[in-house]
């Protein structure tokens, strides 16, 4: 068994330590909106925030997280700064086909939360490991940008 903390409740797993957090996160805990793209850690649509750090769930082994806050897209509007990121996606309509988004979305939370005035720069440094296959890069910028002001 392995103990995990996920979006603030703990839970204890019996999958093989070497399981993907994604898919304990997926199958195990029925936390979906954590997106399976490309296993390898490419794409971004896996990204969870590990101790407030984003990372691609599809790579990280769930016996590393043992241990460590987890927090997925379904806990992303228990603070402020996830909120005004969602109001900002919908504001701005960045969302298309959606697959990438919650993905999206934590990146963009873990940026506002260390960097409350992001430049355009910071911005493309903090979302390039997140693709969008509908390449709503522009809006994803603009919501950002909107969500810092929403925040100031």
């Amino acid at each position: 068994m392995i103990k995990i903390n996920v979006n603030n409740k703990q839970h204890q797993v019996d999958v093989a330590g070497d399981t993907p957090l994604l898919w304990v996160l997926r199958d195990t805990l029925h936390l979906t909106g954590t997106k399976y793209g490309c296993g390898q850690a490419l794409c971004g649509a896996c990204t969870v925030h590990m101790d407030g750090t984003p990372v691609r769930s599809c790579s990280i082994p769930v016996s590393a997280a043992a241990g460590r806050k987890i927090n997925t897209i379904e806990s992303v509007d228990a603070n402020a700064v996830g909120k005004a990121v969602q109001a900002s996606w919908r504001k701005l309509d960045v969302v298309q086909c959606g697959y990438c988004q919650s993905g999206q979305i934590m990146s963009a939370v873990a940026l506002l939360s260390a960097n409350k005035n992001p430049t355009d720069a910071d911005i493309d440094a903090a979302m390039s490991g997140n693709v969008c296959r509908c390449a709503t890069y522009m809006r994803i910028r603009a919501a950002i940008h909107n969500a810092a002001k929403a925040l100031a």
